[in-house]
């Protein structure tokens, strides 16, 4: 895996390297040793799978409140999927910026997303899967979010008019 950190401290887009002969190819997706090699301690307790019938589709900006804070590890199995993660750690040097990238079977990308960031991610393409790697448990109660488009964050997002939950179209502005 090649590890590269965004401008978010914590923050890696990581990619596979594929190992191809005839047959295809295979790439590991995770090793305790190679993340802690880039300061990342992380224990996953959960492994979750998005299914996204349509292109537009967007999920997010969600996290989960203290004391069940969560980091991610996400990557896309099928269709592509514009992914942002945004820094809601008021004590970082990037509090409220955010980063993006694409992922996509072909490209091999993985973004690591740490405790204290909220995350989603815009389908580029019908039918669009996404795995997660999750270092928390979900608790519902904790679950929250900040809208997608709020201007206190500036997020671009690649299509316009996206696919909403009505959960992630009412979050209210940002009074962080």
């Amino acid at each position: 895996m090649i590890f590269r950190e965004t401008r978010l401290s914590g923050c890696f887009v990581i990619e596979l390297e594929k190992r191809a002969d005839e047959r295809g190819w295979f790439a590991r997706t995770w090793c305790r040793d190679e993340f802690s090699k880039n300061g990342i301690e992380v224990f996953w307790v959960q492994g979750n799978s998005s299914f996204n019938s349509q292109k537009g589709t967007l999920r997010g900006m969600h996290f989960q409140l203290a004391p069940c804070g969560e980091a991610k590890l996400i990557r896309c199995c099928r269709g592509r999927a514009y992914d942002v993660a945004l820094d809601l750690r008021p004590e970082s040097p990037t509090f409220k910026q955010w980063t993006s990238v694409e992922l996509a079977p072909d490209n091999g990308k993985m973004i690591f997303i740490p405790e204290g960031f909220a995350h989603g991610f815009q389908t580029l393409e019908d039918g669009t899967e996404l795995l997660y790697q999750m270092s928390e448990n979900h608790h519902p109660q904790l679950a929250s979010g900040v809208r997608w488009n709020d201007a206190a964050f500036g997020i671009l997002w690649p299509l316009a008019d996206p696919i909403l939950s009505p959960k992630d179209q009412a979050y209210p502005d940002y009074e962080g």
